[in-house]
């Protein structure tokens, strides 16, 4: 390994890693998905499909829980995955995760735009070009790569900048939060409840869409050589993000079923900020609703260019990427080159338009899901190979849970192959994969990385 003289610096507190990984798992779909949500599975149906769906990701979030616990290293599932199953398998986890990771910051820079022109249609201003049936205004994509600047430049300085950024973020999401409750609670209709249950295939299709709505939670693995916690306590934050995220999707979808009739569900384009407006009796409060999702969108990309530098440095510094990537600043220690990157290719994204960066999210998110299945094999793995190994967070019936979640790694993973509810675009989608793979073979096949030490 690189850097032996100068590592990471342990400086984020408890506030901190919620903060991270709760909004990191907050971003935008809360606001574009909710209305879906009630209108396939019913009020009281999208509650329980909330519900289902965090039970599923917390299987998954047990098993880092323990390994983050183990093995507290920037790169998380880099490290897991290379203890348990040697170099090449981890450089598959990693490069699998650092393409979800990669895709959600470049997407956040389109988000913003795009969650600002509801309220600032002007930004639709310049046409540049059109990129799969979607026009690129220049003021539109100016306003992504100016905050990508702005992100940038937080994460470049040093982790401490970026967690205060994010907490005092994540309290501005919350206090929007507090709104939509107390809007729930004097101007909620509870006639807009029905119908309370759809159809039980409704049911599954507001689950499909859910795991993906807590991807995030990862990044506390990643970040874990910088929080300066009992390591029992690390693996007790991540499952409560988790759970902190169940119940900020209870409340949007409770909002949306009190503050929207069927029928004007069916006819509003922004379901959570049309209730909320619904709820006042007021536009404001629902463009309020709107300044929230940009909250929720600076917080999810600060989040996952956190997450994503720590991998790529974590990668190089074992010497599965270029050198230069793994060197850390001398005056912020921060891994710059990684952030540089990841900020560099942020920069560029609202350039290529909304299109082609969906296409490059659905291809990420299938990635992500590959490195969740390989961290529970892992996980299962070092249960059986090293048994005394410690554990300061330790999981009650640990083979059942690491195999449950094995199961459900595989059962979202079949989702997105052809024919699926969530299956991947032809061409589009699949060539971004594939291209990404081929790219990966290049390094796969040059790297010479010893096996794990876990003393390093």
């Amino acid at each position: 390994m690189n850097n032996e003289e100068q590592r990471l610096t342990r400086v984020l507190g408890q506030k901190d890693v919620i903060a991270l990984a709760f909004g990191a798992m907050i971003g935008f779909s809360w606001i574009v998905l909710a209305g879906s949500w009630v209108q396939d599975a019913g009020t009281l149906g999208s509650v329980l499909a909330i519900l289902i769906g965090g039970v599923m990701v917390a299987f998954v979030g047990l098993t880092y829980s323990e390994l983050v616990s183990a093995m507290p290293k920037a790169g998380g599932e880099h490290n897991y995955v290379w203890r348990a199953m040697g170099a090449r398998a981890a450089f598959v986890a990693s490069w699998a995760l650092a393409l979800g990771y990669v895709a959600v910051v470049g997407f956040e820079a389109v988000a913003l735009p795009t969650a600002l022109n509801y309220v600032i249609p002007q930004l639709e201003t310049g046409l540049l070009w059109t990129v799969a049936g979607y026009d690129v205004y220049l003021v539109w994509a100016l306003v992504g790569s100016v905050a990508a600047v702005f992100i940038t430049f937080l994460n470049y300085i040093g982790i401490r900048p970026a967690s205060v950024f994010q907490l005092l973020v994540v309290l501005l999401l919350v206090g929007v939060g507090v709104l939509l409750v107390l809007g729930s609670v004097i101007g909620g209709q509870p006639s807009n409840f029905s119908p309370l249950f759809t159809t039980f295939g409704g049911l599954m299709a507001a689950v499909l869409t859910l795991p993906f709505a807590f991807v995030g939670f990862d990044v506390i693995p990643q970040s874990a050589e910088e929080i300066n916690l009992p390591y029992r306590r690390i693996g007790a934050l991540l499952i409560i993000s988790v759970v902190l995220a169940v119940i900020w999707y209870e409340i949007v979808v409770v909002g949306v079923g009190l503050g929207l009739s069927e029928q004007q569900l069916g006819n509003s384009e922004l379901a959570t900020a049309d209730a909320m407006g619904n709820l006042f009796g007021s536009g404001v409060f629902a463009n309020i609703l709107i300044l929230g999702g940009v909250f929720g969108i600076l917080t999810s990309w600060n989040g996952f260019l956190v997450g994503g530098s720590r991998l790529i440095y974590a990668m190089a510094d074992s010497g599965m990427l270029p050198e230069w990537l793994g060197r850390l600043h001398p005056r912020y220690n921060t891994p710059a080159n990684a952030i540089l990157l990841i900020g560099a290719i942020s920069l560029v994204a609202p350039f290529f338009g909304e299109e082609m960066l969906i296409w490059l999210v659905d291809a990420g998110s299938m990635s992500i899901v590959v490195a969740y299945l390989l961290v529970a094999i892992s996980f299962l793995i070092l249960r059986r190979r090293e048994p005394e190994m410690s554990r300061p967070f330790r999981v009650g019936s640990g083979i059942a849970v690491g195999l449950i979640a094995v199961l459900l790694s595989l059962f979202f993973l079949i989702q997105y192959l052809p024919g699926m509810p969530a299956g991947l675009v032809w061409p589009p989608e699949w060539v971004i994969v594939l291209l990404w793979w081929i790219a990966g073979l290049v390094f796969i096949f040059k790297m010479d990385v010893p096996e794990y030490n876990p003393e390093l």
